[in-house]
């Protein structure tokens, strides 16, 4: 079979079922793990794939936006999505005032929060307020403003409320991150919202899997340099490690969980 052939069949599977692995490419053609990281590397360029530490996956659109009425109370938590949680929530200290960010981290984050020290929360999402009721050793503030479907507050008036606090420290997601054009997502009522609490933030801590590393959404909220620590999960590809260290960004790599 001719490389070209090869390369075809593996975007075909990519664009059919959404993933590949290494292990699977090596044994399908019986080619070695570098030709295999080669083959993906060459998809990548021709913006056929996403590459990840163990294989590929279909890459997002710029424009892409998750389902306005997710159900997060029922969604299914990924590994990935657990453990970065997990380790951001290990920031929290005592007294500190913390932001935490609506949607899926958000939710998990919530159920993983430490309960033997008393802390302030500032919330956007009104399920996510909901669910901090029953915390004892918390005080919690929800952002005001227009809600969305999805339960969160980003429009002007809660960016106007977030404007008029400070934080110890803030957890902040997006729909992408490359080195050289930062954190994105998107829309711009979104990253408007998210640039208020980053300025008022002692600490910024970005919460990202790896996924959504080397990856440009719509709209740029900031530069890569703009936080403190950046936590993702264990497929981020070395090139990407490389080029997020060389900004000079603290770098947590979560664990696979065995």
């Amino acid at each position: 079979m001719f490389i070209e052939e090869r390369h075809n069949e593996i975007a075909k599977i990519i664009v059919t079922i959404g993933k590949i692995t290494i292990s699977e490419i090596t044994e399908k053609y019986g080619i070695s793990d570098e030709s295999a990281r080669r083959d993906l590397r060459i998809l990548e360029q021709k913006g056929i794939c996403k590459r990840t530490h163990g294989g590929a996956i279909l890459p997002v659109q710029v424009g892409f936006r998750p389902p306005v009425n997710r159900d997060f109370e029922n969604m299914p938590v990924f590994d990935n999505y657990r453990e970065i949680a997990k380790a951001a929530v290990s920031r929290i200290k005592e007294n500190d005032v913390v932001y935490l960010p609506s949607g899926s981290f958000g939710t998990i984050m919530v159920s993983l929060l430490p309960r033997d020290i008393t802390y302030t929360l500032v919330v956007n999402s009104v399920d996510m307020g909901k669910a901090l009721r029953d915390f004892d050793n918390i005080n919690v503030y929800i952002v005001g403003g227009k809600m969305r479907q999805s339960g969160s507050l980003v429009d002007s008036l809660a960016t106007d409320f977030v404007s008029k606090l400070h934080f110890d420290l803030c957890f902040i997601t997006g729909a992408g991150l490359t080195a050289d054009f930062g954190l994105s997502n998107g829309t711009d009522e979104t990253a408007t919202y998210q640039r208020a609490v980053i300025k008022n933030s002692r600490k910024k801590i970005l919460t990202i899997p790896s996924s959504k590393i080397g990856v440009n959404a719509f709209v740029k909220v900031c530069d890569i340099n703009c936080f403190d620590e950046i936590i993702t999960d264990w497929d981020c590809t070395d090139e990407e490690k490389t080029a997020i260290c060389d900004k000079g960004i603290n770098l947590t790599i979560v664990e696979e969980p065995k």
